[in-house]
């Protein structure tokens, strides 16, 4: 596009709320934002003399062509501008590099007896939702803590009170079996109450309760109930001890702090629900000193909260931002109720501030320190495998299989200091009968690099093994019209610590030094390529468990089997079921029978 052409397209820009778009001159877009008036914002880049910053003077030498969206508020332009900028990604916005949805916990209260589920989509259905936790491992401890404390139903089945008898969830007393009436609609929703109070950090409620219920059923002679009461308070009371970090508040708040060091930035989101720290997210941006807090701020709240998770009450930040009232207009809209933005100076808010700020110092110096350990492997092996470049992204390959049986290969992928999970991929072994690892090698290599796929083809390629692995694997990539990819095979020898490389056309092993940077990296995803295999094989190997005990009822084929699956969710489930709901389902009386009898045996 001529200079002329975008000249005339600023002195036309409406003066309308919207989106702007600046594009390269090979039509890519390049940079997305909103403004109250497009014209004054988007003709300020290109005034003569302006004050702009280096990135922004950077940004418009790039800019030759430009394309507006008008929005009938500023508020559809933020929201707008927010999914734009998550869809293309440009190149000069601040872009937080996570697609993930975020785990909460569910609980649907308008259910006669709610149980607890894992959701990443938060929807207006009535339910309550808590969360996000992240890292993964939060949410597996504080549902870890819930199952041993309050003793909730995990089960998929229906529950209506006429169920023959209990499972083994009732024996050792984490549920009350409200499925066979031992427990009432309204003794269930007193735990259920007490769940919601733990989740919601109303701690003070909580134990009240404990205490008041174990008192009145000590008075009633009742001790055994008082007695599991009394444990339950005091695990309720030891945890809270541990997890508190503010007693100021027990509004849910996230806590935005941000670090410098050089050109590196990173900002971490504090999750606090009830006073409890239930988990964080880390974002990290090695080249960004040119952008100010503020911007850098905004676009993670933007992004981050442009997701289906739900914005807690309060959001605290360590910059005052330039709009935060359209902020608080959007994340409001998007809870059903005020959500409030602030920049606290003073008091137990900064200091959780600090507190995030603290934990993105630590970050970001790890960051960089891990930067440094990748950039000193990739020299390490672009010198020892005689590269011309160091590598950005190595494909590393693993077999798994159990005497023969259900062989399975993995490909996982490292790409610019991170495992790309995107790019992973799972292979079930087609040509090769029995436990033949080579075989099963070759033909996954000649799968991967034989196809035509969208997946970035690898700087180097890694094979689990030795010299005979590495063989297979040179045979598929033959095979599949890619000799000249870079391979190498890992492997230690039988007694010995030390890790060697295998090549083609090399007789002796390359042994690598226990403490050099290359040596860890090549383990991490040899050993992540392990990982992924296993648990893809153990996921078929459960799934052949199960189809293979119901298939040896008779009555049962494959379709009542799957059925029967999909209704009760496992063959855990199956078995605790009742004769009942087995017939409702759709078995008859002698074929609950024969099932029965089959699970016996």
């Amino acid at each position: 596009m001529t200079i002329d052409v975008l000249q005339s397209k600023l002195a036309h820009l409406p003066g309308s709320p919207g989106v702007y778009l600046f594009k390269n001159e090979q039509g890519e877009i390049i940079y997305i934002g909103k403004a109250a008036v497009l014209a004054d914002r988007v003709r300020s880049y290109f005034q003569k003399g302006s004050d702009h910053s280096l990135k922004t003077s950077l940004l418009v030498s790039h800019v030759t062509d430009l394309e507006t969206m008008v929005t009938r508020s500023e508020l559809e332009a933020l929201i707008l501008e927010s999914n734009l900028v998550k869809r293309h990604k440009p190149r000069f916005n601040i872009v937080l590099r996570d697609d993930k949805q975020y785990p909460y916990v569910r609980l649907p209260i308008k259910d006669d007896f709610p149980r607890l589920s894992i959701v990443r989509r938060v929807q207006k259905d009535g339910a309550l939702y808590y969360g996000p936790y992240t890292p993964a491992n939060a949410l597996r401890e504080t549902l870890k803590v819930i199952k041993h404390v309050f003793p909730l139903a995990t089960c998929t089945i229906d529950i209506d009170g006429t169920a023959d008898r209990a499972c083994i969830e009732f024996e050792i007393k984490r549920c009350m079996a409200p499925c066979t009436g031992h427990q009432s609609k309204e003794e269930y929703h007193q735990i259920v109450k007490q769940v919601r109070h733990f989740l919601e950090g109303r701690d003070h409620e909580l134990l009240d309760d404990l205490r008041t219920r174990m008192e009145a059923a000590a008075e009633r002679e009742e001790f055994e109930e008082a007695a599991r009461l009394r444990d339950r308070l005091f695990k309720i009371q030891r945890m809270l001890e541990k997890q508190r970090i503010t007693q100021t508040s027990a509004t849910d708040q996230d806590v935005i702090g941000l670090a410098r060091q050089g050109s590196a930035v990173d900002l971490q989101i504090l999750f606090v629900r009830g006073g409890l720290l239930i988990g964080r997210k880390d974002f990290f941006w090695p080249q960004s000193a040119d952008a100010p807090d503020e911007e850098l701020v905004r676009s993670a709240i933007e992004q981050f909260y442009n997701k289906d998770g739900q914005p807690p009450r309060e959001v605290l930040v360590p910059t005052d931002l330039e709009d935060t009232a359209l902020i608080q207009q959007w994340l409001s809209g998007k809870r059903g109720e005020s959500v409030h933005v602030r920049s606290p100076e003073r008091g137990a808010k900064h200091q959780l501030v600090l507190l995030a700020e603290e934990n993105a110092a630590a970050a970001v110096a790890d960051h960089l320190r891990d930067e440094e350990r990748d950039r000193q492997a990739g020299e390490e092996l672009k010198r020892l495998l005689r590269l011309e470049q160091a590598p950005r992204r190595i494909e590393g390959f693993d077999i798994s299989n159990t005497m023969g049986n259900d062989s399975v290969a993995s490909m996982v992928v490292w790409e610019d200091g991170q495992m790309k999970k995107t790019d992973y991929r799972r292979f079930k072994i087609k040509t090769v009968e029995g436990a033949n690892d080579f075989a099963s090698m070759k033909e996954v290599v000649t799968r991967r690099y034989g196809q035509e796929e969208s997946l970035a083809q690898p700087d180097l390629i890694l094979i689990d093994g030795g010299l005979g692995q590495l063989a297979a694997a040179l045979e598929g990539l033959k095979e599949a019209g890619q000799p000249g990819l870079p391979i190498l095979g890992l492997a230690k020898a039988r007694g010995d610590k030390e890790e060697r490389i295998f090549l083609a056309g090399r007789k002796n092993p390359i042994v690598l030094r226990a403490t050099s940077p290359a040596t860890h990296l090549l383990q991490h995803i040899r050993d992540e390529a392990h990982r992924f295999a296993i648990t893809f094989h153990r996921k078929l190997r459960g799934k052949s468990l199960v189809s293979s005990k119901l298939d040896q009822v008779i009555g049962i084929g494959e379709i009542r089997r799957n059925q029967l699956l999909e209704k009760f969710g496992s063959l855990d489930n199956v078995v605790s079921a009742s004769d009942e709901a087995l017939q409702e389902a759709g078995l008859n009386a002698e074929t609950v029978l024969n099932l029965r009898r089959a699970l016996e045996q």
